[in-house]
């Protein structure tokens, strides 16, 4: 079963042999007619208008649904838009070979169209990557629960400038399920999930940097870790530096995928802000080697993750010294301007200004010694000029800031994991991993 849910659905063998067959029941179904009730010219006539009409009408579909009623807060590539196109398209010649089809035939075309809804949903995921595996996409994590045993680092423990690295020490780090409870919000989350790197795993371990990362919305708290490849990321770095790595703590921000607390303490979600910067950083100076001392922390996240990055970071540099934010908004936000307002805040115009980051960055500026690495992809032109703008403020404010644009990429999973690889040297260099 756990080999099964393994399978990769953005690569490998399942994607091109899916393909192939979804391209031979394409072609079977428009050069073979139904039964013998259809004269070839007229099945060739038929299919041929049937299958631009499903196509017209997927077209009609994605701009309805995207780019009229903005449904799902970003913007649809042309690949993505392209699939559910074809997906549409075949869709509508399968129901059409269904007419005078004799039964074979028949049973033929219903499975072609289940066929034909699962290749456009695949392309679809590709394109976003936000699920690599069949057991991401049903939701089942195959991340062990529970904390790896590992010492607890005391007064001698080695600093980052001495540390050796052992003869046992791990050659990955671990990933781990955890559940980190809220005694002062009372916010109730999913579990979250923990990054150790090798060197936290060792005998004697030195006290490192934390990196606290934050998924979109909807999402879940493995998301930053891996579905966008941080932890290869993160695997990678500490091979090249000594075993040496950030703590990532990815904690659930939101409580549940369908709900947006913005990352504030609010009678309408929860106390989503207190969770996030006194509930989580207790949990972690209490159950992990995490430096103590102001200067080595930082927060992170994706869209909705991303834009909690830059609240928190701006807001707490009491905390945190660092914000990687990948594609976040230039503002909480529950949809439209006046939607945000109204339902988020209240109606409260100057509440709603207060919680925007770059208010934020403006009254704690300045900065002595914050990074802040900024990233969007390179063709999402919804959440390009609010990252810019943010970018721009945390410079002005005194921040060391980056601005990275992810090539070939959107509103998706494949521009946060070119971020994150971007920004994760830059932070942990910051922090003296480097050396």
């Amino acid at each position: 079963m756990n080999v099964l849910l393994g399978v990769g659905i953005t690569d490998g063998p399942v994607v091109v042999i899916t393909d192939l067959v979804a391209a031979m029941s394409l072609f079977a179904l428009l050069v073979r007619r139904p039964s013998r009730r259809w004269s070839r010219r007229r099945w060739l006539i038929t299919s041929a208008v049937t299958t631009l009409l499903g196509a017209a009408t997927g077209l009609g579909m994605t701009w309805l649904l995207s780019d009229r009623l903005d449904l799902f807060d970003a913007d649809l590539t042309p690949v993505s838009r392209g699939w559910i196109v074809a997906g549409f398209a075949g869709v509508a010649l399968s129901l059409v070979s269904l007419w005078r089809a004799t039964w074979r035939r028949a049973v033929g075309s219903v499975l072609a169209a289940a066929l034909f809804v699962g290749t456009a949903t695949m392309g679809v995921n590709i394109d976003f990557g936000q699920y690599p595996t069949i057991g991401s996409a049903l939701g089942i994590s195959s991340i062990e629960e529970g904390l790896p045993h590992i010492v607890k680092a005391g007064e001698d423990a080695p600093s980052i400038a001495s540390w050796r690295v052992p003869a046992d020490m791990p050659s990955h780090g671990t990933l781990s399920s955890v559940h980190i409870p809220g005694p002062v919000s009372h916010f109730d989350t999913r579990p979250a999930v923990v990054y150790l790197p090798p060197a936290a795993l060792a005998r004697n371990p030195p006290r490192l940097p934390v990196l606290i990362m934050m998924s979109g919305q909807p999402g879940s708290p493995q998301d930053p870790l891996v579905t966008d490849h941080l932890r290869e990321r993160l695997d990678e770095y500490a091979s090249a530096h000594r075993g040496l790595a950030p703590i990532v703590v990815s904690p659930d921000q939101l409580g549940s995928p369908g709900i947006n607390p913005m990352c504030l303490d609010s009678a309408r979600a929860g106390d989503s802000a207190t969770y996030l910067t006194v509930d989580v950083p207790h949990w972690i100076r209490t159950h992990l080697n995490a430096t103590l001392t102001p200067g080595s922390w930082g927060v992170g996240g994706a869209s909705q993750g991303g834009t909690c990055a830059s609240q928190l970071g701006a807001g707490h540099p009491e905390l945190f010294n660092a914000i990687l934010d990948a594609s976040g908004q230039q503002y909480p936000g529950l949809g439209s301007y006046a939607k945000t307002i109204a339902d988020g805040f209240g109606g409260d115009l100057r509440a709603f200004e207060a919680a925007q980051p770059s208010t934020i960055m403006a009254a704690h500026a300045p900065y002595a010694d914050t990074i802040a690495v900024f990233g969007v992809g390179a063709l999402d032109s919804r959440f390009m000029p609010g990252i810019k703008i943010l970018a721009k403020d945390a410079r002005a404010a005194g921040m060391s800031t980056h601005y990275v644009e992810a090539p070939n990429t959107a509103h998706d999973a494949h521009a946060w994991g070119a971020i994150f690889a971007h920004g994760l040297p830059l932070i942990a260099a910051h922090w003296g991993l480097d050396r």
